[in-house]
């Protein structure tokens, strides 16, 4: 499923651009100006849906924490589970760990150990709002894999094409990035 043009152009048009964001040099996509746009995030969010609906999909794994908005509302509208991939000690039961690394440092994330049920090989997909250098996301593919379950696809709003996340991570999976930024 591909986007039509015109989807394009209305999704691309809601992402605002906040220059010298979080520092100076940096071009952040604010996608709160998607969100809040009714048409944009419908359009989306169909597109997304016709998109894994033959898939065979049985959960969404959201990263924290606009994977979560994206996610949740997929995987109601495909009627699978979604599990929340968190950042270090913030989910209550037994959970494994992955670390990676930021510009200045080291990050770290979680899921319970059971997210994906108790059989293994189950077909996840992994959401977020964007990929720059996929370090987070890399961590995220790691633990659905730790799991047992399959990490069928990445999925991104944006992908940072200039960047080299995207190319990291189809080591390990398939990724998917609604529109791309060169």
């Amino acid at each position: 499923m591909k986007l039509s043009s015109m989807e394009k152009k209305i999704i691309e048009e809601s992402i605002r651009d906040i220059k010298d964001f979080p520092k100076e040099g940096i071009v952040f996509k604010d996608i709160t100006t998607l969100l809040n746009n009714k048409k944009a995030y419908g359009v989306l969010m169909n597109h997304l849906y016709q998109k894994y609906k033959e898939r065979n999909l049985q959960y969404i794994a959201g990263i924290d924490a606009r994977g979560f908005i994206f996610g949740a509302a997929l995987a109601q509208m495909l009627q699978i589970g979604f599990v929340p991939i968190r950042k270090k000690g913030k989910l209550p039961y037994t959970t494994i760990s992955e670390k990676y690394a930021l510009e200045y440092g080291i990050d770290e994330i979680e899921v319970h150990i059971d997210a994906f049920g108790e059989e293994k090989g189950a077909r996840v997909l992994i959401i977020d709002d964007l990929i720059a250098t996929g370090g987070t996301a890399n961590a995220a593919a790691t633990l659905v894999k730790q799991t047992g379950a399959v990490c069928v696809e990445c999925c991104f709003i944006i992908g940072l094409t200039f960047l080299d996340g995207i190319k990291k991570l189809e080591q390990k999976t398939q990724v998917y990035s609604v529109i791309e930024v060169n």
